[in-house]
Parts: C-alpha cells; structure tokens; sequence
C-alpha cells in the first residue's frame, strides 16, 4: 500500500534508486576490482603450478598421474569456501558489507602465504582449506556490495566490469605459473623462459607468497570503502545512510540531472532482527529460489572448476606434455579476459538466465575444437580460447542474478548459501571426473565436463526475471 508521508527508510531508497549511474569514484572501483583480482588469483593458480607441487609434496607423482592428487585440495578449498561463506557471510547481513570485507581479505591472504611454507601434501590441503574460508565469503559479499550500489539497470553491466579484474587475476595465477612452474621449452610446447628446472623447484611456493601480497595490498585499499547505504537503511541508521546517498547524488548530479525523487513513496521492506538464515528458510519464495539458484550454482561449478582448476592437469592425464598443455591454458585466458570485456558491454541485453544456454554452447563448441585438433598445438589453443570464454562469461551475470533473489536483510546470506555450497560442484567434479579422463579421451572428457553446464543452463530457465526491476520490487 502506497503512503504519501513516507518514513526515512523509504524517502532514502527512493533517493538511491533513482541515481541512474555507478557513483563509486574510479579508486573505489580500482579497490573492490583488486580484491576480485587476488581472489581469482587464487582460484586459479594451482591450475599449471600444481604438476610441481604434486612432484615436490607427494612422493611418486608424475605429470601423468597428477590428475589423481588435484581433486583433493580443489574439494577441500571449496568445502572451506562453503565453510567460510555459511560462517561469515550473515554476519554482513548483520554487521556490515565494509567491515567483513577487510575480514575476508585478511583470511585469504594468511591462507596464501601458509600455502607457500607447507613441505606436506596433508598440510597443502589444509592450507588450501583456510584459504577458501576467506574467499568463499569475499565472493559473497564483494558481489552483494557491488549489486546494492550498481543503479537498477546496470547490476549485471557493473559486475561484469569488477569481473574484468576477476580476468586479470585468472591471467596472471595461470601465466605465472607457466613462467614458474614449467621448464623452459621451445614454442609452441612451451614458454622458452620459463625458469623451472633441477635449480628452481620452488616457483609454486613463490606464486602463493605472490598472493598473500596481494591480499595484503587488498586490506589496506579496503579501508576506503563506504559502507552500502542499502544496508544502513535496512539497519536504520539514516545519517550515515544519508551522507552516503548524498556523495553519489551530487557525483550523479556532476555526469547529468538526476531525476526527481518520486512524488509517492512506496513503503520499505520491514526491518527485522531476525538471523539472516531465518529470513531465506522461513520465506516460502526465498526456500524456492535458494533451491533453483543451489542446483545451478551446482552443476554449474562442476564444468567451471574442472576447467579453470584443473585443465592443464587434465590436458597432462590426456598425454599431452605438461609445457605444452601449461601453455594451452594460458593462452586460454584470453578468452576469459574477452568474456569478461563482453559480458561488461551486453551482459543488460538479455534476461540473466538466458545467458547460460549461449555460454553451456560456446563451451562444448570449444571443447568439440580441442578433441578435433588433437595435438595440433594452435587449434588447441584456439580451442581452449573459446572454452575460456564460454565456462565464464556467464559468471558475473549470474552473480548479479543471485543477489537480485533475495531481500536486503539476508542478501548476503541468501548468495552464501547457493554460491558457497555450490561450489562444492566444483570438488565433487574434479574428485570424480579427472581420474577418468585417461580413459575418456578427449571428446568424451570435454563433452562429459561441458555437459554439466548445459545441465545448469536447462534449470536456469525456471527461474525469475529480475532485469531493470529495483531490488526492493524482486525481493521485498
């Protein structure tokens, strides 16, 4: 019912929802962009470098029968992410995006920096556990900061540009680990200044020192952050909501007018106390969504870890030369970088949820390309491009769909609890899947791992439509 004397909470959500543009200034961007940056760092480092780990930690491995130890510590990171995001993630629900933001970092790089001392294949897993605690909840929280102060036409456009980081990041874990990790081999089966070899057998350790760096340069630009105004109205706190809103009303003003303040008011969402898990299960729309959002994130998670964690050990259990097959997934990133820049430009062109049948497509054509070239080092790689693109260009769209399902009281929670369990697809698939693949072949392996996104992208289509809708209209 609409009231024409609105209280505060409702006169400051009509102020922000109007604002039409992303009012961060550049830096702020820049420091939530860093920290998506180190995040996907980590993801996906271990993907060239773990053929020196496992040779250097676990007695007897080979390249070819690495594929057998990768799956472990990808489950174990994963169920540490589900760990971390159920743990932290409703305390920003309750506390603060801000303040958990700088909790998470902290986790994560202490994580990374524990994983480059281990001398254990026990103890790297364990590392890795403590390290996915903290970047299951960043996830959670950077998404929901991201889509609480994106305009309402522009959530998916404006995760996809932090997202872009999120590219760098997976670059720069892959390519170092090529340089570090790899002994120097001629083009194209390998990078020819490469350093690893029977002198420097340490360049995985260097890679994880390298992240826990950036996680520290993370927590020290997080200070700056503002803290979402969404959230500071839900809690009441009007004045600091206030100076807020103001800040990006006037930088809005400074880019063109801003629209009038509606002359009627519609009444907020009602403020409660009660814990951010009660707000999803004891909602009967909230217990639904969470159910279409986990499976997705589910299966999804299988093709995408599979990939992004564990391609090149793949390629090496294939008998392809670990230089060689290094070198293919680095040069793979591009397509990831690509998605990321395209999801940025179109990802508001259509619904959230049929993005995922174009990427389900995309990948499977990009894995048909590989098995077809067989060894031919550049259809390979062309190939690995277009798997790149296609198991990640409907990631950030996704996120800014998961926030959208939920109300501002347990939104972190609610992407908490299908993002971070989900994510244990990802571990369940490489635990399951890689050590078939010698005996899968190519297509076979390709067509299995792609499958799974296609399976994500069909349940997808039961779900809502949220473009160009507020928030407070999806998810009151």
């Amino acid at each position: 019912m609409l009231t024409t004397a609105p209280d505060p909470a409702g006169l400051l959500l009509a102020r922000l929802d109007r604002i039409p543009n992303w009012t961060l200034p550049k830096l702020y961007s820049g420091i939530i962009g860093i920290g998506f940056l180190f995040t996907f760092y980590d993801i996906f480092d271990i993907n060239v470098s773990f053929i020196q780990t496992c040779m250097q930690l676990v007695p007897g491995c080979t390249p070819h029968s690495s594929a057998e130890y990768i799956g472990l510590p990808v489950l174990l990171n994963l169920v540490g992410y589900v760990v971390g995001t159920l743990l932290l993630s409703p305390l920003s629900d309750r506390l603060g995006r801000r303040d958990l933001l700088l909790v998470t970092m902290v986790l994560t790089g202490i994580g990374s920096a524990l994983t480059a001392l281990v001398y254990s294949y026990g103890l790297f897993v364990a590392a890795r556990t403590l390290t996915g605690i903290g970047i299951g909840a960043d996830l959670a929280i950077v998404n929901t900061y991201i889509g609480e102060m994106a305009p309402s036409h522009g959530r998916a456009r404006y995760t996809s540009l932090i997202f872009i980081f999120s590219a760098v990041g997976g670059v720069l874990g892959i390519w170092l680990g090529l340089w570090l990790t790899t002994p120097a081999t001629p083009l194209p089966l390998g990078l020819p200044f490469a350093v690893a070899g029977p002198d420097f057998e340490y360049g995985w350790r260097a890679m994880y020192l390298i992240g826990g760096g950036l996680a520290l340069v993370g927590v020290l630009l997080r200070y700056q952050l503002p803290e979402s105004p969404r959230w500071l109205v839900s809690k009441r706190r009007f004045e600091e909501a206030e100076d807020v809103i103001g800040e990006m009303e006037a930088r809005a003003h400074a880019i063109s007018a801003l629209p009038p303040v509606p002359e009627i008011i519609p009444p907020p969402p009602p403020a409660t106390e009660a814990m951010p898990f009660s707000a999803v299960f004891h909602n009967k729309t909230y217990r639904h969504r969470t159910l279409l959002l986990l499976l997705i994130w589910f299966c999804a998670y299988i093709t995408v870890y599979s990939f992004a964690a564990g391609f090149t050990t793949l390629l090496a259990a294939l008998n392809y030369p670990p230089p060689e097959a290094g070198l293919i997934t680095a040069m793979g990133t591009l397509g990831f970088v690509l998605c990321a820049v395209v999801a940025y430009a179109y990802g508001e062109r259509m619904e959230r949820k049929h993005w995922m049948p174009l990427a389900a497509a995309i990948t499977l054509i990009g894995g048909v390309m590989i098995a077809a070239g067989g060894h031919v080092f550049w259809l390979s790689v062309l190939g690995s491009i277009v798997v790149f693109f296609g198991f990640n260009v409907w990631v950030p769209i996704a996120y800014a769909w998961s926030i959208e399902n939920y109300p501002t009281r347990a939104r972190t929670t609610g992407f908490a609890l299908v993002d971070g369990v989900g994510h244990l697809g990802g571990g369940v698939g490489l635990m399951v899947i890689a050590p078939l693949i010698p005996t899968l072949g190519v297509l076979a392996s390709m067509l299995v791992i792609g499958g799974f996104l296609v399976l994500a992208a069909i349940i997808a289509q039961f779900g809502i439509d949220t473009k160009d809708r507020l928030l407070d209209d999806i998810s009151p």
